[in-house]
């Protein structure tokens, strides 16, 4: 049914996807937006990409688009989905369907032509809603009251969503998260967590995908609890999902003024030592960059606990300030908001009051005190810079000078046979 409400939104009346529509409308075809961005312009919220749904089979869409001298790529035309781009813009454009027969990811889908039917084979009732190239609203599963009561239910019977692609679990946290409040629909939560074995046929990658887009969501905190609750943390980190630690994490981060970030959150909820940042690292496929970050943050982060700011210098220094205050802020989180924010605050934000200094002294330094080109001079450099460190970064000559010509005599004394 079409709802009164009608969608004022100006990307409907012009730019790229009114353009699509009106190529995709007429000669017995109709074309809608449908899912994420009719939620979000309800919302009033940012939208991301802009998916539409369609009558016209992929065959039809694709010579319109050629006729129109527009790009499409048939990023999934066996079910129907044509990309087309204009502007660099991207349009998923998908005929309506339905499953013929489901098996997860690889269900058989037959094209149609009936938007209730089209309606009812998506996951959530909030991302059920269609809109047309005038803004008339069209909800079949109650997708707009839901969104008014910030409620997250699946469409029809949750299991059988469920069955069709077990991702389907973690999205109904993750956009409970950031769209739902209170606890989580009971009969959705009891669906998910009687099919939670099925979690362990997902690839990493789509676990990834939704861990870390539900890790910087709104209502992440209660939603991993609800998770970790239904056990179905543990199927997926592999190791303790510490609930408590994370909320301080999500805290800390809002009383800093600092952008969510998904892995010092994953680092709260999963992380207590350097193996079990490992263990995620391959178990959800990290990346690179990604796994040195959590593996930083559980490196020996209890030392950061109770230092004062002559310490947290040094750590800064050797750390770098992306690293240190990732490892400080977890520290943090795990001392479980002990009570004294200003001082964890006041070391958090070290990076902004204090630079630090370059290590003066150079190998031509000890070269000049009689040190060969050798090996040794990485060794006498090392032991300079620990004395440099403990006296505070000293930059005048003459402590320079006594800091050089002690890293000699101890080597020389002490390291060299």
């Amino acid at each position: 049914m079409s709802d009164a409400r009608v969608l004022d939104a100006p990307w409907l009346r012009s730019g790229p996807s009114a353009r699509v529509l009106k190529l995709l409308n007429g000669d017995g075809e109709e074309a809608r937006v449908v899912g994420g961005a009719v939620r979000n312009a309800l919302l009033g919220i940012p939208i991301g990409d802009i998916d539409i749904a369609t009558t016209a089979p992929p065959t039809e869409v694709v010579r319109r688009a050629r006729a129109a001298g527009i790009k499409s790529v048939p990023t999934g035309i066996e079910h129907g989905t044509v990309t087309l781009v204009l502007d660099a813009q991207p349009f998923e454009v998908t005929t309506l369907r339905e499953d013929t027969e489901t098996f997860g990811r690889k269900a058989k889908v037959a094209f149609g032509r009936d938007w209730v039917v089209d309606a009812e084979r998506r996951d959530f009732t909030i991302n059920g809603l269609s809109v047309d190239a005038d803004g008339a609203i069209y909800d079949y599963v109650g997708g707009l009251a839901d969104i008014a009561g910030k409620r997250v239910r699946f469409i029809g019977d949750a299991a059988q969503r469920i069955a069709e692609d077990y991702l389907r679990i973690l999205r109904f946290f993750r956009i409970h998260a950031a769209f739902g409040a209170g606890e989580p629909d009971r009969a959705g939560y009891l669906a998910c967590i009687a099919a939670r074995a099925g979690l362990a046929t997902l690839s990493a990658e789509r676990v990834r995908m939704e861990m870390m887009k539900l890790m910087i969501a709104d209502g992440a905190a209660g939603a991993t609890i609800a998770m970790a609750d239904g056990g179905l943390l543990q199927t997926i980190l592999g190791g303790v999902a510490y609930t408590g630690p994370f909320a301080a994490m999500v805290a800390a981060e809002r009383r800093m003024g600092l952008k969510p970030d998904p892995v010092r959150r994953l680092g709260a909820l999963a992380v207590a030592v350097t193996e079990d940042a490992r263990r995620l690292a391959a178990r959800m496929r990290l990346s690179n960059a990604e796994a040195r970050a959590l593996d930083s943050m559980g490196h020996r982060w209890w030392r950061l606990a109770g230092m004062d700011e002559a310490t947290a210098r040094r750590r800064l220094y050797r750390l770098g300030a992306e690293r240190y205050r990732d490892r400080l802020m977890l520290a943090w989180a795990r001392a479980g908001g002990d009570g004294d924010g200003a001082r964890w605050q006041m070391l958090a934000t070290l990076p902004e009051r204090w630079s630090a200094p370059k290590f003066p002294l150079k190998a031509a330094d000890f070269i000049a005190r009689g040190m060969a080109e050798s090996p040794a001079l990485g060794q006498v450099l090392a032991l300079a810079e620990d004395a440099w460190l403990a006296a505070e970064f000293p930059l005048d000559e003459a402590a320079l000078k006594a800091i050089a010509d002690q890293a000699v005599t101890r080597y020389t004394r002490d390291i060299r046979p």
